[in-house]
């Protein structure tokens, strides 16, 4: 069971808790891509690392999906919740 999928209660505050711990951390993120195949990525939401905004104009945010920056690539990428296998992160580096 994926603790990020749904509209339940505990759905919502898994992803609040993974978009927090993005806003602090580089997080590995595994999920399944709409081709099958598995995806590992190491992104973020820190604004330190993140590219400055050029365009204030954003399109809607989606409930299915998180746009996250990848760190290695340095581009925005998006996983959907339900697709969420793991997620690792290192606590105090």
């Amino acid at each position: 069971m994926n603790v990020f999928t749904g509209d339940t209660k505990d759905a919502k505050k898994g992803r609040k808790w993974l978009k927090n711990v993005l806003e602090t951390d580089v997080v590995e993120v595994t999920f399944t891509k709409k081709d099958g195949s598995e995806r590992i990525l190491k992104c973020t939401l820190k604004e330190d690392v993140l590219p400055e905004v050029q365009n204030k104009e954003t399109k809607e945010k989606s409930q299915e999906a998180l746009a996250v920056w990848d760190v290695e690539s340095e581009g925005w990428r998006s996983f959907r919740w339900d697709s969420i296998k793991s997620v690792k992160f290192t606590i105090g580096e």
